[in-house]
């Protein structure tokens, strides 16, 4: 089969020919349909994640169907269409696990990562970490919720309440996000770079109710934030951005060193909370509430051997929305 393969940061991905892998007893073999390109990938390569397995195939955002698997797997049959996402597998019997929150366990595997991911014709993937893919989306809308989506839904959850919520980056995450919060009746105000007009644009479009640069602070005082983007001095920002009781949540997995602040701007019980991963509970609500949003996701599509130029333009911010490989 066809695959983009990383051997090492900053040297270009290339496209092979490998072996078809074999699915072991959990696993399902999967032709690849589509799989979305995610800011996690362009980590990897630019090595602020650094320890792949290498060489690796990347991606973990993956539309497909089941062509063989393992002699374990009843939860799907030859044919169906299932989602990949980062969360590859756990160990299922440490306490975080045990209590539904896999996504911290120690032991955990991630797609395109420690596993070969999706940017290549097939790959397998362990069938206990798989979803369903609603039946209302096509490859291409459906592989962006596989990682921008459920994340961002796992962030807006840790937002509690919150009716006036702050974006602060506003790319494939916060555009699939701002759907789910409009249903819920909550105000968005995305922050972006400085002079970035054009976004800011798209974000009110898109239903904000506010839009500006990053260091400007918010006409009104937010009860949350979401940091999309990997920008440690935005914490201190945000913080200021926050009525007393406001959470920030940092939703990306890599983030610049934040730097030191004024305990003034933290006080009033705001608070600042990671989200690591996703959980399986996770991906069933998501996949279940996104059609009756019904979550609409912009996407860009490229070739396999495109795979470089697509993270090119993910780092450049020449894209709007998902940029998704289609083998």
């Amino acid at each position: 089969m066809r695959a983009m393969i990383f051997e090492k940061a900053g040297k270009p991905m290339e496209l092979k020919e490998i072996p078809m892998p074999e699915p072991s007893e959990h696993q399902v073999l999967l032709k690849v349909h589509a799989c979305g390109v995610c800011r996690t990938d362009l980590h990897i390569v630019d090595a602020e994640l650094d320890q792949p397995k290498v060489p690796l195939v990347l991606g973990h955002q993956i539309v497909g169907t089941v062509e063989k698997k393992g002699s374990s797997v009843d939860e799907y049959s030859d044919g169906d269409r299932v989602g990949v996402p980062w969360l590859g597998g756990s160990c299922q019997q440490c306490s975080y696990c045990k209590s539904g929150k896999e996504n911290l366990c120690d032991k955990a595997v991630y797609t395109g990562y420690q596993i070969n991911g999706g940017f290549a014709e097939y790959c397998v993937a362990d069938a206990r970490y798989c979803f369903p893919i609603p039946t209302d989306y096509p490859d291409l809308q459906a592989a962006p919720l596989l990682c921008a989506g459920l994340i961002g839904y796992r962030s807006l959850r840790f937002c509690g309440d919150a009716k006036k919520i702050g974006f602060y980056g506003f790319g494939a995450a916060a555009n699939i996000l701002i759907q789910v919060a409009k249903h819920k009746g909550q105000q968005i105000y995305a922050f972006t770079k400085k002079g970035d007009v054009k976004t800011q644009e798209y974000a009110k479009k898109m239903g904000a109710v506010w839009a500006g640069d990053s260091e400007t602070l918010p006409p009104e005082p937010l009860e949350a934030a979401i940091i999309f983007a990997p920008i440690g001095p935005l914490i201190p920002i945000a913080l200021q951005s926050l009525a007393k009781g406001g959470s920030i949540v940092c939703a990306g997995i890599h983030m610049s060193d934040i730097p030191s602040f004024p305990y003034s701007i933290l006080w009033g019980e705001r608070l600042i909370r990671s989200v690591a991963n996703l959980t399986r509970k996770d991906g069933e609500e998501f996949l279940d509430i996104a059609p009756k949003v019904p979550i609409k996701t912009e996407a860009t599509k490229y070739p396999l051997e495109k795979l470089n130029e697509a993270l090119d333009d993910l780092r450049e911010g020449r894209i709007t929305g998902s940029a998704v490989i289609v083998p």
